[in-house]
């Protein structure tokens, strides 16, 4: 009986070689483009053979599939981690603010977040769910986690809102609005000062709207 038969997990270098080849695979695929990305490129930048590749993850489709949801992953790891520094904000609540929305304004102009979004823009035709996906993993997770922080935020009185979905909707669409287009989608690169002045502005005015009592 194989491992997977007996319902014990896989082993752990059958899931790091797995890994291997997805992040290998977005690299390749974030270089070339879809079309033109090849599975021999693939498994040399992974260091297996072309067979593995197949063995794992099958044809080129799914490869892609797997290795943007993973990318996706990736990048919602590092903004969690971002809204987890939120926990505990401390007595100056703006200044954590700004804090987050510069750390979650540096995770948009990374490589990885940037590459996500240029492929995903560039294959919506050919995968058409390819934005659900990518965006359920990413903002929509982001969301969810920035309103959980906001809502305990309200309930100390540092924030006025009730609905914090909606509060975090709102942030989130201060900070990348302008960083879109000051990027000029993704085309321009975007400095750590006017990163800072982009997150200041959007906290400046979503205080406005959901500042509370408190500091």
């Amino acid at each position: 009986m194989t491992t997977a038969a007996a319902g014990r997990p896989a082993p752990r270098g059958r899931i790091d070689k797995r890994q291997a080849i997805l992040d290998a695979a977005f690299a390749v695929f974030a270089r070339r483009g879809y079309a033109q990305a090849c599975v021999q490129e693939i498994a040399e930048e992974a260091g297996v053979a072309k067979p593995t590749v197949y063995n794992h993850l099958g044809d080129k489709e799914n490869l892609f599939r797997h290795a943007m949801a993973a990318a996706a992953d990736l990048v919602m790891a590092e903004n969690l981690a971002v809204v987890e520094r939120l926990r505990a904000p401390g007595d100056d609540l703006r200044a954590a603010l700004e804090d987050t929305g510069h750390r979650l304004l540096k995770v948009c102009c990374g490589q990885r977040a940037g590459a996500l979004r240029a492929l995903t823009y560039a294959q919506l035709t050919t995968f058409p769910d390819l934005a659900e996906v990518v965006q359920g993993r990413t903002s929509g997770r982001l969301g969810e986690a920035l309103a959980d922080r906001f809502a305990r935020l309200a309930l100390a009185g540092r924030l006025r809102t009730e609905d914090p979905a909606r509060a975090a909707e709102q942030f989130l669409a201060l900070l990348t609005g302008p960083m879109e287009t000051r990027s000029r989608l993704g085309t321009r690169t975007v400095g750590a000062a006017e990163r800072r002045e982009i997150a200041r502005s959007a906290v400046d005015t979503f205080l406005l709207a959901y500042g509370g009592a408190g500091p």
